[in-house]
């Protein structure tokens, strides 16, 4: 069967970058632009006509701002977005919040000689719309579905499944949480951690976001919440009162050394199609912590973690998975509590007591 084209809808005020983009994009055999638009406006009027698999997005237009239309997309009508702008350092508020609304990936441009760039780092942004179109929303077309992509592999690439007769049943007072998340879920990070109080237990978290961006992610967090949070370092060790948030582009993994719990990083492929992979840290924790874990599933698209979770249930940890009204995408929880992994659904506000209550039965 013919392998359907990745079908792109290019918006940006720029005549130049319009041009430019469509030129790297049409060269791939992969892509095809199907459309252009000038403003948000006139994008809104192209989708009605036909849905794009994936949009290329700028920051600073006329009529309505980058940031917002994503967000407008993201709510109303799922797509996965790439944003292409010159107003999204990373670390900054504007790549921050395009990220909390559900941006796949960040391309910064230069503020000058943006064509010359664009041509230059074709390979960058064909493989971001690829990886863009990878991703599922609740929107996908049967023709994308059907689209020949790589083999998807599962945690077994990182780390080998547990032998629950082994290191998970050694015995400690300890509870350690760890939770996935992807589209949607930096604010429901920020809603949860900011809920939990000092003396909770330690935390490990895979939210999957573009390399660069987890620290500064990580840092706003610390600012706002009563536990410390910050970006994981190799043999972190995982204490009360402190969450550790995986670096983008790094896969994370729970392991123990007698009762103490740390985190390692490793590279590798990417697992679910993400690095880092929550079914890499949920299989990491079912193996190494066992009964004394608490699994938490967030908003996002996909179904990364959802093996991994039931790996964590049957190796006798509790799992929480988060409500279809509070997502912002009930993806990942819906295949987590399809596979029969989840002993609770709740809403968002309701988690962090559930956890807390988790521990204090531990």
């Amino acid at each position: 069967m013919k392998k359907s084209k990745i079908r792109v809808l290019i918006v940006d005020d720029s005549a130049v970058v319009r041009r430019t983009l469509e030129e790297v994009l049409n060269s791939d055999p992969e892509i095809e632009v199907i459309a252009t638009a000038g403003d948000p406006f006139i994008a809104a009027d192209r989708i009605r006509h036909e849905v794009p698999d994936v949009i290329t997005l700028d920051v600073e237009m006329p009529r309505m701002d980058g940031v917002t239309f994503l967000h407008k997309i993201m709510t109303q009508h799922p797509i996965p977005v790439v944003i292409c702008s010159s107003l999204t350092e990373a670390g900054s508020e504007t790549a921050m919040r395009a990220i909390e609304y559900g941006a796949i990936e960040i391309i910064q441009k230069p503020k000058l000689g943006t064509r010359q760039f664009l041509e230059e780092s074709k390979v960058r942004i064909c493989d971001a719309i690829k990886a863009a179109a990878q991703t599922k929303t609740k929107l996908r077309r049967l023709s994308v579905e059907q689209r020949t992509i790589s083999p998807k592999l599962t945690a077994d690439a990182i780390i080998a499944k547990a032998n629950f007769n082994s290191e998970a049943m050694l015995k400690t007072t300890e509870k350690v949480v760890v939770v996935g998340a992807s589209t949607g879920g930096t604010e429901a990070l920020s809603d949860f951690l900011q809920a939990m109080p000092l003396d909770s237990p330690g935390i490990v978290i895979v939210q999957h976001m573009p390399e660069n961006f987890t620290r500064a992610f990580a840092n706003r967090l610390d600012g706002i919440c009563r536990i410390s949070v910050k970006e994981a370092e190799n043999n972190d060790t995982v204490i009360r009162g402190r969450a550790l948030i995986a670096p983008g582009n790094r896969h994370l993994l729970l392991k123990r050394s007698g009762a103490r719990y740390y985190v390692e990083l490793k590279d590798g492929p990417l697992v679910s199609r993400h690095r880092p992979s929550v079914d890499v840290l949920f299989r990491s924790t079912a193996r190494y912590a066992g009964k004394n874990a608490v699994g938490v599933i967030m908003t996002g698209m996909g179904d990364d973690g959802a093996k991994g979770m039931l790996e964590m249930k049957e190796a006798g940890a509790g799992t929480i998975a988060q409500d279809e009204e509070s997502c912002v995408v009930f993806g990942m929880p819906k295949k987590a509590i399809e596979l029969d992994a989840i002993d609770r659904v709740l809403p968002l506000k309701a988690i962090a007591g559930a956890v807390m209550r988790e521990d204090s039965h531990g």
